[in-house]
């Protein structure tokens, strides 16, 4: 048997599920395309959407959970593309104050959302 899979979405927990919308689509232009919230107030997921590719971010918010989401090392990361000058994307996430890490040699830098999950920045024509 050959199984066809496709992307169709990736999640992240986050503690403060408005601040996070607010920060994937002022620093990606992602926004809100659906939102689940559980009947007892336990849980909201919120997908987000680049309105190009059909993938979805899955941002889920847990009523319970106390303290930081524990990440490790933060080898495993989101990659976007950005379309426009990419010089330009790079300033303007250097004025909001997200940029973690920038490799020059590879061309390419990481933004961290305010979970500090790591999201890689790669211009279109990588």
């Amino acid at each position: 048997m050959e199984i066809k899979g496709r992307f169709d979405h990736f999640n992240i927990n986050v503690q403060d599920i408005e601040k996070s919308i607010a920060f994937y689509n002022k620093a990606l232009g992602l926004k809100e395309k659906r939102r689940k919230v559980a009947e007892d107030g336990s849980f909201i997921l919120v997908y987000l959407t680049d309105d190009t590719t059909g993938f979805l971010l899955e941002l889920t918010w847990l009523r319970d959970k106390e303290g930081a989401y524990e990440l490790g090392d933060n080898e495993s990361h989101l990659c976007f593309k950005v379309e426009g000058d990419y010089k330009e994307v790079r300033k303007f996430h250097k004025e909001m104050g997200c940029v973690c890490y920038e490799n020059t040699e590879m061309g390419l830098y990481f933004i961290n959302d305010p979970d500090d999950y790591w999201i890689e920045i790669l211009p279109l024509n990588y």
